[in-house]
């Protein structure tokens, strides 16, 4: 399982962003996160529990300021720099005034690259949490379906969760959202398939996108290792006549085998 450094770690190579510099909100020590899904890269919740606290704004304002100093002294200037890690981002406290910090020390060391925030769209629910997610680039929030059944199994939210509600939240960024969904196969731990490539899920999921109506959509499977070993990728194949449909609903898509 991979656990990223807090609260600044990389720059790395995103197969969907380009040379990304994280910033993790989260403890350093382990994962804290509104949902547990089975597939996450980081672990499990129960496996991997924090004991350090959140950096605090000013300890990341300070982290990524020094880091951008060193980037630019060395002519090695990040594409973008992603909030993500080793858990829900927007769930820090002082998300908002972070994102404030991030896009003026961006304008001044970096100013072309671009802010992402990597999110489960548990908190975009918030008026503040939306109103930050506004101000950056790629606002990237998770839509693996509109299963609630599917979401409990294979998501499994920590706390109160509404899919409809999540998606009249995605409605209320009016297209300034990026969707991204994961498709995958196999079997839970349990044996029960996890499966979310039929017509069946496929179908009620691209009707969710017709309504909120994003500026592009992220359709991907897992990539690396997962904490429930039955999961399996979804094929080239599949991922393309995914993306096709969402094409033909007149939607930019762009696909990660």
């Amino acid at each position: 399982m991979v656990l990223y450094d807090s609260p600044v770690f990389g720059p790395v190579h995103s197969r969907r962003l380009g040379i990304s510099l994280g910033i993790n909100l989260m403890p350093r020590d382990g994962k804290l996160c509104s949902f547990d899904c089975i597939y996450c890269e980081c672990g499990l919740n129960e496996n991997h529990r924090t004991s350090a606290p959140r950096p605090t704004r000013e300890q990341v304002r300070e982290a990524l300021e020094a880091k951008l100093r060193s980037m630019s002294d060395t002519g090695e200037l990040p594409d973008v720099l992603t909030f993500a890690g080793n858990g829900e981002p927007t769930a820090h406290p002082d998300f908002p005034s972070i994102i404030d910090d991030t896009i003026a020390l961006r304008n001044r060391y970096c100013p072309e690259a671009h802010v992402s925030v990597l999110s489960n769209a548990t908190f975009a629910v918030r008026p503040n949490v939306h109103e930050a997610l506004m101000k950056v680039e790629n606002n990237i929030q998770k839509l693996d379906t509109v299963s609630m059944e599917y979401i409990r199994r294979v998501d499994r939210p920590v706390g109160a969760y509404d899919v409809e509600a999540i998606v009249e939240s995605l409605k209320a960024f009016d297209g300034h959202v990026v969707v991204q969904s994961l498709f995958m196969t196999g079997c839970d731990d349990e044996g029960r398939d996890v499966d979310n490539t039929g017509e069946g899920y496929v179908l009620p999921w691209l009707q969710a996108l017709k309504e909120i109506r994003p500026e592009r959509v992220m359709v991907y499977t897992i990539d690396r290792e997962t904490p429930q070993k039955g999961l399996r990728k979804a094929s080239p194949e599949t991922l393309d006549a995914i993306a096709e449909r969402v094409r033909r609903e007149g939607l930019d898509v762009e696909v990660a085998y």
